[in-house]
């Protein structure tokens, strides 16, 4: 059958995401039945991108559609969760002072569970605790350790890091660097806070009181996601001058150093058609290991992949790696006395810095980066696999920083939640999930709103378009009669206007069905913050509940 003929679910199951976008640039858009994609195309003209996206709001009569009131039923269907926790904290959070928030509060579902002090029905709560991960066994024999990072990846270096566990454990210091405040595109400062990072390090190293240290640098990734080549060369660069540094200093306090990462970013910054690739890849990343001193014959076993770091951290720290650890020691050879000697030990987390040996369009490559360049000819080198199922991962999937630190720490390879997810709407219980038809059951009975929040993207690490369409059609079949959807943008990993093709993806949904509509798109740089910028959330919260922002009429060209 043609494209045209099928529904997006089936169009979907044929076509890869780029075909998607063709498809739907060459149809001839009704400005009155695709209003909100077609607004997102007119501020991709005035210079807008998706990331930033200013909150556009469906309006009728000069008055905004679908808003989110006290009594209504809202469903976030992301995952992830720790950027989503402050949004849902304004609509949910007994209390709440970052803003003025309204009185009267919607029912909420989320859809995995993004922190359990929130007040929510959680679609699939996590399976069971991650136990003896590498903080935690550290922890047990009576080590401490520390991790140094700055606040935009505090998340990952403490909650992920750590088996999905926010307390720190026993003995466990975290020094959470800020990152610069204020900056609305980190492509102005792209060295971010390396600097501070860097000299918390050194100052950790030479007190020499943690026998393991742990330190993150953010730069690769996040200005990585920005388009902006000059940017990103000075953020590998950043990176590359802050490793030299503390290699040294790690030398001279007799400590022993692994350099890897979590995922690939940038050194896959092009599409085949030269348009550039701000998200992640599937790329494997770098992992080095620099002994206190030279002369140590070690060579390293190829064909790893990320959860070897933990048991290769456990092996030089003198520690069992325990039975939950299915992943084994990089260590390949290495002579048994140097082996049996005590080693401090140094992890350095260059995070989004894959490997990848083609020059045409490797941001890495292109950069200036003698430290890691002599470190990759001079120390034993391997690369690690860092996406896919060996990260919990579909097959082909890119690497994300939510997995690559979860599984650096646990050691093992661990069912991410959107496979959970995916399985379930192979199988059909998605239809059947009790949090869902709870919502939608009660906004029926009750005649209340449906309204699905979440973001709009063939393939984000905080979600899929998929669900969100599975979701439309459960609320068809249980018969809600009023559902408005809300979307959220960011081009990761996309292809340029992207962003206005899904929209309209999910306007012809909602036409399909004859049930919902989609009334505000917004940038998830303001919806989804993780760093208490409530500026940006309340400015979501407000298109959100009071429709203030750039309007879009209903049927205007």
């Amino acid at each position: 059958p043609s494209a045209q003929s099928l529904t997006p679910r089936a169009r979907r199951d044929m076509m890869d995401a780029n075909s998607v976008v063709e498809w739907f640039m060459s149809k001839q858009p009704d400005s009155t039945l695709y209003p909100m994609s077609e607004a997102v195309r007119a501020a991709y003209r005035a210079g807008q991108e998706d990331e930033t996206l200013e909150p556009l709001v469906l309006v009728e009569d000069g008055q905004p559609v679908g808003r989110i009131q006290g009594g209504d039923y809202v469903i976030f269907y992301d995952i992830r969760g720790e950027r989503e926790v402050e949004l849902t904290a304004s609509f949910v959070e007994p209390g709440f002072h970052a803003f003025p928030v309204a009185e009267e509060r919607p029912h909420f579902v989320t859809m995995i569970q993004y922190d359990p002090s929130l007040p929510v029905r959680v679609a699939f709560p996590p399976p069971g605790d991650i136990r003896n991960t590498l903080g935690e066994v550290v922890s047990q024999h009576g080590l401490s350790h520390a991790k140094i990072c700055e606040s935009e990846k505090a998340i990952h270096v403490s909650f992920f890091l750590n088996g999905k566990r926010s307390e720190p454990f026993p003995g466990e210091e975290r020094i959470v660097v800020p990152s610069p405040h204020g900056v609305d595109n980190y492509a102005l400062v792209p060295e971010l806070s390396a600097d501070g990072v860097g000299k918390a390090t050194i100052q950790a190293l030479l007190q020499g009181q943690h026998p393991l240290i742990i330190t993150n640098f953010a730069n690769v990734d996040v200005v990585g996601h920005i388009e902006d080549a000059r940017a990103v060369k000075l953020a590998v660069e950043a990176v590359d001058y802050q490793i030299g540094r503390l290699i040294q200093v790690a030398r001279r306090a007799g400590y022993t150093s692994m350099v890897t990462a979590d995922h690939g970013t940038v050194e896959k910054w092009l599409y085949p058609d030269g348009a550039v690739d701000t998200g992640h890849t599937d790329s494997p990343v770098p992992f080095i290991l620099i002994p206190p001193e030279d002369g140590v014959d070690m060579t390293l076993r190829q064909g790893g992949s990320l959860i070897d770091v933990a048991p290769t951290a456990l092996q030089l720290l003198h520690l069992p790696v325990p039975t939950e650890m299915t992943g084994t020691s990089l260590l390949q050879s290495c002579p048994e006395d140097w082996l049996a000697s005590e080693h401090k030990l140094l992890l350095i987390i260059a995070d989004g810095w894959g490997w990848r040996d083609q020059a045409h369009g490797n941001m890495i490559a292109q950069a200036y980066t003698p430290a890691m360049d002599m470190l990759q000819h001079t120390y034993p080198f391997a690369t690690l696999a860092a996406a896919g199922p060996v990260v919990g991962m579909p097959e082909g999937s890119v690497g994300n920083s939510e997995s690559g630190h979860l599984h650096l720490g646990a050691g093992r390879s661990i069912l991410s939640d959107r496979m959970r997810i995916d399985t379930a709407l192979q199988d059909g219980s998605l239809e059947r999930n009790e949090a869902f038809l709870w919502a939608m059951q009660e906004a029926k009975r009750t005649g209340k709103r449906l309204h699905l929040l979440g973001i709009i993207s063939f393939y984000s690490s905080h979600g899929s378009v998929d669900h969100l369409l599975a979701l439309m059609g459960m609320a068809k079949a249980q018969g809600v009669p009023e559902v408005y959807i809300h979307g959220m943008l960011g081009r990761r990993g996309e292809q340029p206007e992207s962003g206005a093709n899904y929209v309209a993806l999910v306007e012809e949904e909602t036409q399909r069905l004859g049930l919902g509509r989609l009334v505000s798109v917004i940038g998830r740089f303001w919806s989804l913050d993780r760093e208490g910028n409530w500026d940006r959330v309340e400015r979501a919260y407000r298109q959100l509940v009071y429709g203030e922002g750039i309007k879009v009429p209903v049927g205007l060209p």
